[in-house]
């Protein structure tokens, strides 16, 4: 048998003829990640609840380069869930990248925290999430014998902070995303699929407004080692290293991009 030729840093990184689902992609991050995703070659799906911002989304990515599919889903639904997951193999035609990034978050100190927004927050975030996971998997990654899933959790996931915002639900189910990640990539890995997570500190986004509001972004900046928050870019290349050839053997990972916050000792 002839050994394969070693491929150049810009083959392992290129995504040409792959496909991607990318929910939660009409804004922030997921459309940060859906631009880093289609100008590697990827055609690319994204997914949100409201039309109108997925059609802006669109535009946007249409300018550069990008070629994409729309998928109005609401993933707070199960129906819509197991919907979108038959919609985007239809029209795909297979599914060789999910990004789970959709997402929800529910402030409130630990000893008012109501039941609705913790169900409201581990229904998006945590089932949900598994199942979009679980049919991907079964409609086109395991019979294909390839996938790459890419988990969007945060850096609260190591944590609560009294002081930056309360919110025992966001972090309780961004550990449990963690979790799940190094739980399927152990089961998954069998079907040549990788599974990580990445742990945004704060970025620009409509989620993080409130700590805006609240600290201002300079505020914010003081509490990270680069004195800065997240930006436009700071997610791109994790994204695209575990969605490519370029990260083919790491699974099962919890990558932070933080600016370093998470390196700091509380005291």
């Amino acid at each position: 048998m002839s050994e394969q030729p070693v491929r150049t840093v810009q083959a392992l990184f290129d995504l040409t003829g792959k496909t991607a689902l990318v929910t939660g992609g009409s804004r922030g991050l997921g459309l940060q990640m859906a631009e880093a995703l289609g100008e590697a070659g990827a055609r690319v799906a994204i997914s949100a609840r409201k039309v109108k911002e997925l059609e802006e989304a669109a535009e946007h990515l249409r300018q550069r380069g990008v070629e994409v599919l729309l998928l109005p889903a609401d993933l707070s639904q199960e129906a819509h869930v197991l919907s979108l997951a038959e919609q985007a193999v239809k029209e795909l035609g297979q599914v060789d990248i999910l990004v789970n990034n959709a997402g929800a978050t529910w402030g409130a100190p630990a000893e008012d925290y109501p039941m609705d927004g913790w169900d409201k927050v581990m229904t998006l975030n945590v089932r949900n999430l598994f199942l979009l996971t679980r049919e991907i998997g079964r409609l086109s990654m395991i019979p294909r014998r390839y996938g790459r899933i890419v988990n969007i959790a945060s850096n609260a996931a190591l944590g609560g902070n009294r002081d930056l915002m309360q919110a025992v639900g966001y972090s309780t189910s961004k550990g449990a995303v963690v979790t799940f990640t190094r739980a399927l990539a152990a089961e998954w890995g069998a079907y040549n699929i990788t599974v990580n997570a990445i742990g945004p500190g704060v970025f620009p986004s409509k989620m993080s407004r409130y700590l805006s509001e609240r600290h201002g972004d300079e505020g914010l900046a003081r509490r990270v080692p680069l004195n800065q928050i997240g930006d436009e870019e700071g997610l791109k290349g994790v994204a695209l290293l575990f969605a490519s050839d370029a990260g083919k053997h790491t699974t099962g990972q919890f990558l932070l991009v933080d600016g370093g916050a998470s390196a700091m000792i509380a005291g």
